[in-house]
């Protein structure tokens, strides 16, 4: 079990090193996180929902990701609530102080039976768990579902995880270990030192230090890594470093309050020819040569926010100027002419006032419907090519085509016509959107959306031998495996 000092110290990040580590050597390693809180989810074959830092670790360990990895799924939807995922279905919603008093019995019988699952799936398999945040905050160690409570079920090896970049590296670990009870603290067999900048060396007494204050070894230090990788949650993705080229193209992403699914943009953050912002408040949009509103988990919110910061005007602004704007699913809606939210899922307040208007870019209507559709997804591509696409869709809402705007041509992007609409703005600009989460790791399509883009800007074509997305992961996993199994005693993890 992987723990620890903070939230964003490096454990979803950690639990995928080791897992592609141990699938390495021949091992069956099944990640594992009993409860995520994240709006940044992936949906599994059999159309459940489950975090997508769980999907990943599913990934490097070689294996199809499945709910059971990851079996309460809490998505916030603001206002101190959250959508409670068990096993992939939406069960409810509650506020944070309700949580405690009523889901925490029935989140640990769904815990321990995915644990069941899982070890009645994977025979001989080493299980990995991710814990969460810290796990010794006192007001709610007591219903605290996925740290000591699990680690003591299980019996787990435990390794405590700091981050000496954010400094106080020895007060969080020492902190961190006083605050365990005795049975707790044995579990702990091992510490990772993460983010460790400039000479190793250097911190040779450091870790002497640690040793003998607490018994417990060092199995390593990690340097930072450079490359990039998907971040655990929307705190992380306005840290990125922005990749620099002399032949880019600059695309801005709307920074919503709720934003949701922004693993979307992983497969943009790995191409050396795209310049990515982030844009939190009013601003000239011209600069930009694609403008994307992302997935929200309140849609109606986030269209609020475009309006009271201003951003609603650029937007449009942009786009009579012949700019190009994407859509994905809760994106997609808001670039519409109305929403409704009849059953206030997506941030409607008032039942008697149900209808937002959109910012009347594609002529669609929305309407949030009581039950999510979740799935993975297959189809065809008509624009802006031809191409198999793959991805999967989580949404309330149900787009329509207006018919009496006959004036605009508006187009369907794929064979299934209600997966999404493009329309030309002039000037070489387009209005499009789409439901399908995961639409640029398909590398035939994003390549031809991205060189429409550069042909407006008269950039060159991108090489048609690009590396595709999902072999671009794949080596970011290695490359962390391999400076994982260099810096840290990988021994421990196989006895």
């Amino acid at each position: 079990m992987v723990l620890g000092t903070s939230s964003g110290v490096g454990k979803s990040i950690t639990v995928v090193a080791i897992c592609r580590v141990l699938n390495n050597l021949g091992y069956n390693p099944i990640p594992f996180k009993g409860q995520n809180m994240s709006n940044n989810a992936w949906v599994d074959p059999e159309g459940g929902e489950m975090a997508y830092s769980q999907a990943l670790q599913a990934f490097a360990s070689r294996i199809v990701p499945s709910t059971e990895m990851n079996p309460i799924l809490l998505k916030p939807q603001g206002d101190s609530t959250s959508e409670v995922i068990h096993l992939g279905h939406s069960v409810g919603t509650t506020s944070a102080k309700d949580y405690y008093k009523e889901w925490f019995n029935p989140g640990w019988e769904v815990i321990k039976d995915a644990i069941k699952t899982i070890k009645a799936k994977y025979r001989n398999c080493k299980l990995i768990v991710e814990g969460a945040g810290s796990p010794v905050e006192m007001n709610l160690k007591h219903r605290d579902l996925t740290n000591m409570k699990l680690a003591k079920y299980l019996n787990a090896d435990c390794i405590l995880v700091a981050d000496i970049e954010r400094g106080g590296v020895f007060a969080q670990i020492i902190g961190t270990l006083e605050l365990l009870s005795t049975e707790e603290r044995k579990l702990i067999k091992g510490i990772i030192i993460n983010r460790f900048r400039g000479d190793i060396d250097l911190f040779i007494e450091g870790k002497r230090w640690i040793e003998k204050k607490t018994n417990i070894p060092i199995l390593g230090i990690l340097p930072v890594l450079e490359k990039i990788f998907p971040p655990e949650d929307s705190l992380d993705i306005l840290n990125r470093k922005p990749l620099i080229n002399t032949e880019i193209i600059n695309i801005g992403i709307i920074k919503f309050p709720s934003i949701s699914n922004f693993s979307d943009f992983d497969p943009l953050e790995n191409e050396s020819s795209i310049q990515i912002q982030w844009i939190k408040e009013a601003q000239d949009l011209k600069k930009f040569d694609l403008v994307v509103l992302p997935g929200s988990k309140q849609t109606l919110k986030d269209k609020s926010f475009l309006e009271k910061t201003g951003l609603q005007e650029n937007i449009k602004d942009y786009s009579y100027q012949g700019g190009n704007i994407f859509g994905i699913c809760g994106g997609l809606q808001i670039l519409g002419e109305y929403l409704e939210d009849p059953h206030l899922k997506e941030g409607g307040i008032k039942k008697e006032s149900t209808f937002t208007k959109g910012l009347c870019l594609l002529p669609i209507k929305t309407k949030f419907r009581n039950i999510k559709k979740t799935k993975q997804l297959k189809c065809q591509s008509l624009w802006p090519c031809k191409a198999d696409i793959e991805g999967f869709e989580i949404h309330h809402g149900f787009s329509y085509l207006i018919n009496d705007r006959k004036s605009t041509k508006v187009n369907p992007l794929f064979n299934c016509q209600e997966l999404g609409w493009y329309i030309d703005n002039g000037n070489k600009g387009t209005i499009s959107g789409t439901y399908i989460h995961g639409i640029l790791e398909n590398d035939e399509w994003r390549q031809s959306y991205i060189n429409m883009i550069r042909d407006k800007r008269c950039l060159p074509k991108l090489d048609k031998e690009f590396k595709k997305y999902k072999i671009k992961r794949d080596s970011i996993i290695d490359h962390l495996a391999s400076q994982f199994a260099e810096h840290i005693d990988i021994s421990s993890l196989t006895n």
